[in-house]
């Protein structure tokens, strides 16, 4: 079989630079389809932590006045991925986040930051750079959108393209005034375009403007396509047709392995499940709860935010609390959240401990050592942290949207006679709903054989990128066949 070359096109990829899922799917992809017999070099921003990273990088190619300066293409290898970084460090040589200052407010100039990255990408898929030209490019949400736009709005012969939407509500919406500084056409502008309700669309150009259209899971790309789910894009999404679809994210299963992670306080797996008590002590002792091996807890590990539920959580934690429970929190985010789950833990001293921020040593220790992890989300694309939790034997707690409905079995009545189970799940996304799951979740707690044989099923649960990565290489080579 010929193997196929893709060029990913990303704002962030783990390990080098991450705020969140996107990234460790970008670092992860590639090496679960290099079995399938595709090559994947990605195209990620110049930014500090990424040019550090690199040893020798190769000047491939240098861009004259690319938005307001001279940048380079470099070619490298790091962390095991294949590169090319655009270094423009009028654009990215900044601390930090990389989207918003040091006060959280969006850079300013993003929109020319990722519409040069975009920019990139389209020509070295017009073959800017022959050796590197891909059978397909495959860009990653509205950093990346405008990719298809400039391919389609070039007289140059285009490439085949896939967008990835890894969260709707993030669309990267522009006034309609920087169009001639982006460098595209008038005709650009208008609705089977880049226009997008009065402005240029980033993420709407490249939905309208790609060849193929996937999200991280089937069920979210149902939800999409419905009024309540599209956040204004679902009649352009229904409107695309067999052209979207949903593939499940995986986990690198090779950095969420229990049996040797160095970041945990014991090693466990199936045969070895006794090791988790040790986890438990060590996470209760890292954030203040009572050493109880007795007590359930409750590990969360997400951003404090209405999209994740937490204000729920929040409302209901003393029913958390009365059902005999701790809470172990890792993140950050909305301000009134964040102070209420600390008022929380001086409130609750012993019962309820937070880390304001992220960590990825407490993140693992959360997932080997809570015994729910709680994923309460009004919507989820497809959701990491319960795909670590299933690999780590801390049962999911999940509303039922998107990749949560898609990745764990709910613990009902017929699923625990047919012995199938994996977690909890929850519908609708209420206060009340997510109190009843919980107080469900304690009563599996205290029948300990229902609960090993649901902890048991959790971990024989494939979370793997094998299948997703079968599913992304046929999706190429019809794209490349095609083209």
């Amino acid at each position: 079989m010929m193997t196929l070359k893709i060029l990913a096109v990303v704002s962030e990829i783990y390990p080098l630079v991450k705020t969140g899922g996107l990234a460790d799917v970008a670092g992860a992809l590639p090496g679960a389809l290099a079995p399938e017999d595709v090559a994947v070099t990605t195209l990620v921003p110049g930014y500090p932590a990424v040019l550090a990273a690199l040893k020798k990088p190769e000047v491939v190619h240098t861009f004259a006045g690319l938005f307001g300066r001279d940048a380079r293409l470099l070619k490298a290898h790091a962390a095991g991925l294949d590169l090319l970084v655009l270094d423009a460090p009028h654009l990215f040589d900044r601390p930090g986040n990389p989207y918003v200052d040091a006060g959280g407010k969006d850079w300013l100039d993003n929109p020319l930051r990722f519409a040069a990255l975009s920019r990139a990408a389209a020509e070295i898929g017009q073959g800017l750079v022959p050796k590197l030209k891909p059978d397909v490019i495959h860009a990653h949400d509205w950093q990346t959108g405008l990719t298809a736009a400039y391919l389609r709005y070039s007289d140059r012969p285009a490439v085949p393209t896939v967008m990835t939407v890894h969260n709707l509500a993030f669309q990267g919406q522009y006034g309609r005034d920087l169009l001639p500084a982006l460098g595209l056409p008038a005709h650009a502008y208008a609705i089977d375009g880049v226009e997008y309700y009065g402005t240029i669309g980033f993420l709407k150009a490249g939905l309208q403007l790609s060849d193929r259209i996937t999200t991280v899971s089937p069920t979210y790309a149902a939800e999409i396509r419905t009024p309540e789910g599209g956040m204004g894009l679902d009649g352009l999404l229904r409107a695309r047709g067999n052209a979207v679809s949903g593939i499940l994210n995986g986990i690198d299963t090779g950095v969420w392995n229990p049996a040797d992670d160095p970041r945990i306080a014991a090693p466990f797996d199936l045969a070895r499940l006794a090791g988790r008590a040790a986890n438990k002590k060590a996470l209760q002792q890292k954030l203040g709860l009572d050493v109880d091996p007795n007590a359930l807890i409750f590990g969360v590990v997400s951003r404090l935010s209405w999209q994740k539920g937490l204000d729920l959580l929040l409302e209901r934690l003393p029913a958390l609390l009365g059902a005999g429970g701790q809470l172990a929190l890792l993140g950050s985010g909305e301000p009134g959240l964040a102070n209420g789950f600390a008022a929380a833990t001086t409130l609750h001293r012993g019962r309820v401990g937070m880390l304001n921020g992220y960590d990825e040593e407490l993140a693992h220790l959360i997932q080997a050592g809570s015994d729910v992890i709680l994923v309460p989300s009004r919507f989820e694309p497809c959701g990491l942290t319960q795909l670590c939790a299933l690999r780590y034997g801390a049962l999911p707690l999940v509303s039922r949207v998107g990749g949560l409905a898609d990745t764990v079995i709910d613990a009902n009545e017929v699923a625990l006679a047919a012995g199938v189970g994996t977690g909890i799940q929850f519908n609708p996304v209420s206060g009340d709903a997510l109190e009843g799951a919980i107080l469900r979740t304690a009563a599996l707690w205290r029948d300990r054989p229902s609960w090993k044989k649901l902890q048991k099923n959790a971990m024989k649960t494939d979370v793997s990128w094998t299948r997703p990565a079968a599913a992304y290489a046929r999706l190429y080579r019809d794209l490349a066949a095609a083209s």
